[in-house]
């Protein structure tokens, strides 16, 4: 049921500017790309209509130069893309989907997903943003008619790491960059295993299975829980630190989980901060279906001493970070209504980006790191949302 949630596994400027006036980091947000993805939230038909319309878009980090990449890869009715990350060398990351309306009217009446040949099919693609140039890399060999979560593996890059849908459960894989050579690394061919995530050195792996999270060897191997708290039946999506010296991860009970860290080793488990009433996932559509939410995560600085996420304060879903201490900082304050969703920071740790309906519509925003001097980078627009923001420098 999380599938989608990690997935989605996504023009003129706007400024909205906190209480507290600092200097705005313009020449940092001058050298940036960010990619996000687009779509429709409107269609009461639910998601699979409001789905079909989502985009892989770019826009420079100052809010100019949006437009759309990938669309070579929408062929077919019913196909859509969506910006899922940077490749190295500065290719998009692309999600290219499609799934026919019979099996969507089949999926909403028994309110499941059905991932089946022939029914869905989700590949990665890296798309050269000049050229457009496409190579699908999850189609060669293929092992799934459902492949998400494709990005670059840590430490080597000869390889690259996905997660097919084989036998109606996920597991994480890793493979060549060509494609070639796929191999599952989760133990066993039993479990739903999803959200790897691979060390910086690329040494271990963390993810969770059965809504629980493990670490392991980089290649599967002496996989270890890493939180076994009386109560905490809901571990999701670990995350390491970009030191590599520290595992995050949700953890409680199911739509009422917080931000929770473990050292590498998976020991030392704390609480870290606490996301009050919020269930950690934001809903896209204006007319929820069933599974629509998306999940909202925690996530790091570059220089590992903080985490961003978001939490529910008063009537608001407001945007926060918290050091490795434990000192939570509130870095937007919204009238009741208005959420905040899906942060992600700078390389350079200076800026933030972020979702947010403070203006009528889900758009993205750029701030600085501390939440102030906050811009509009997409038009608020009734009746579309944007969302997932990715990072990436400008290359001449």
């Amino acid at each position: 049921m999380m599938l989608r949630k990690i997935i989605w596994l996504g023009l003129a400027l706007l400024a909205v500017t906190p209480g507290c006036e600092t200097t705005p980091h313009a020449s940092s947000r001058s050298r940036y790309l960010i990619g996000y993805t687009d779509q429709q939230c409107d269609d009461p038909r639910g998601q699979f209509y409001n789905s079909r319309t989502s985009r892989a878009m770019v826009v420079r980090a100052d809010g100019t130069g949006r437009r759309e990449i990938g669309a070579s890869l929408i062929t077919r009715s019913n196909a859509w893309t969506g910006f899922t990350g940077w490749w190295p060398d500065g290719r998009a990351i692309i999600g290219s989907a499609w799934e026919s309306e019979e099996n969507y009217l089949w999926e909403r009446e028994h309110k499941t997903f059905r991932m089946t040949d022939g029914n869905w099919l989700l590949d990665g693609c890296l798309v050269d943003i000049h050229t457009g140039r496409t190579v699908n890399l999850t189609a060669v060999d293929r092992v799934s008619s459902y492949n998400a979560g494709l990005s670059p593996w840590p430490g080597d890059p000869k390889r690259a790491k996905f997660a097919p849908l084989i036998n109606g459960i996920q597991h994480p894989f890793v493979m060549d960059i060509d494609g070639h050579n796929k191999k599952g690394l989760s133990s066993g061919p039993d479990g739903f295993t999803y959200g790897c995530d691979v060390s910086p050195d690329g040494r271990h792996i963390t993810y969770n299975k059965n809504y629980l999270v493990y670490i392991a060897d980089a290649d599967g191997a002496n996989p270890r829980r890493v939180d076994e708290t009386p109560g905490h039946t809901f571990q999701f999506v670990p995350t390491w630190s970009p030191d590599g010296k520290w595992v995050l991860f949700l953890s409680g009970q199911h739509y009422k989980y917080h931000p929770y860290l473990v050292r590498a080793d998976g020991t030392g488990l704390r609480k870290l901060a606490d996301r009050g009433t919020y269930i950690s996932a934001m809903e896209p559509l204006k007319y929820p279906d069933f599974h629509s939410g998306h999940s909202d995560l925690p996530v790091w600085s570059p220089d590992s001493q903080w985490i961003y996420y978001t939490a529910q304060v008063g009537e608001a879903v407001e945007l926060m970070r918290v050091s490795l201490a434990g000192n939570v900082e509130q870095l937007t304050h919204s009238k009741p209504g208005v959420a905040h969703y899906h942060p992600v920071v700078s390389p350079d740790g200076k800026l933030i980006a972020f979702g947010s309906n403070r203006d009528g519509a889900g758009a993205q925003y750029v701030a600085n790191a501390d939440g102030h001097n906050i811009n509009a980078i997409t038009t608020p627009t009734p009746g579309r949302i944007q969302r997932h923001a990715h990072w990436r420098p400008l290359v001449p």
